[in-house]
């Protein structure tokens, strides 16, 4: 029995729309510099995004792009309009690389042995780590405020990002490259969850507020949970019912009937809610528990 079999057609978290797609990112008044921020088996790099000219300081979106820890691009073209309407709004975006700890080994990841699905993503969280202190680093170049830092991902890339806060609140080892009062000022999560061997996460610390999008019949990330014993996958809704226990900040968008595609669908479609939460959340710091779902209409 595989892994699979547990987290149902986890592998295809590659098949997203646009995947396997990348141009040129070209407008009038949007620059991007490619820089290198780590060197692993090879050099990691991150596209930095700004307004042309801009010496502001601004807050930062760090981007993990989605690909199942197996395949995918920092510069795919199914985000850029993502990057363009967050740059157009007065903030600057940081996508990034990360090692993909998964690439051709799906075959030895089973029921058994989730090993390599935890290393896959602890690669990829202690490569997001690096990125965002080498932003901390160069954010007086860069022109980037370090108390407003927002993760933000898709599918993989959302659970990277989850799993980067949540182990930051746990004071994971991982998170030792950081600054010890450091806190992303919120995260975007598209279709994400938090892979736990412990059974359903807890915060010993408070998370940082986030905002949660995920269709209700994904059947790639589970929008609830996928678990056999302590081991498991647990989704938007479950993290987002235990924010509301607890008090955290959160903002959680469910689109009844929608599956996976709205890892990316929502980058463009839900533009107004990705807006209001980083205002209202994020960079006002009020208290924000909120939960919307979205019903298709009949026929459409």
């Amino acid at each position: 029995m595989r892994l699979y079999s547990l987290f149902i057609a986890f592998p295809l978290l590659f098949s997203l729309p646009g995947m396997a797609q990348t141009d040129t990112f070209e407008t009038e008044n949007i620059e991007k510099r490619t820089l290198a921020f780590a060197e692993r088996d090879s050099t990691l790099y991150l596209d930095f995004y700004q307004k042309k000219g801009d010496t502001a300081v601004r807050p930062c979106v760090i981007f993990v792009f989605g690909g199942g820890f197996a395949v995918g691009s920092r510069d795919e073209r199914a985000y850029h309009s993502y990057f363009k309407n967050l740059v157009n709004r007065g903030l600057k975006v940081a996508s990034i690389d990360y090692r993909l700890g998964l690439a051709g080994i799906y075959d030895e990841v089973g029921i058994f042995n989730t090993k390599p699905l935890g290393t896959a993503i602890d690669m990829a969280v202690a490569d997001l780590y690096e990125a965002t202190a080498f932003l901390l680093s160069e954010s007086e170049a860069l022109g980037l405020a370090p108390s407003s830092f927002i993760v933000s991902g898709s599918s993989a890339g959302a659970i990277t990002s989850l799993q980067a806060d949540w182990y930051l609140k746990n004071t994971n080892e991982l998170s030792e490259i950081l600054p010890d009062n450091f806190r992303y000022a919120g995260v975007i999560a598209f279709a994400g969850a938090i892979f736990s061997t412990t059974g359903k996460p807890r915060y010993p610390n408070p998370p940082s507020p986030t905002l949660f999008f995920h269709g209700t019949d994904d059947k790639t990330v589970p929008y609830s949970k996928r678990r056999l014993l302590n081991k498991g996958l647990f989704g938007s809704a479950v993290l987002a019912k235990h924010f509301l226990k607890e008090g955290y900040p959160f903002f959680l968008v469910s689109e009844r009937e929608a599956r996976h595609s709205i890892a990316v669908s929502a980058m463009s479609e839900r533009l107004d809610e990705i807006l209001q939460f980083i205002g209202t959340a994020v960079l006002s710091e009020s208290h924000f528990q909120k939960e919307i779902t979205l019903i298709p209409i009949q026929g459409k």
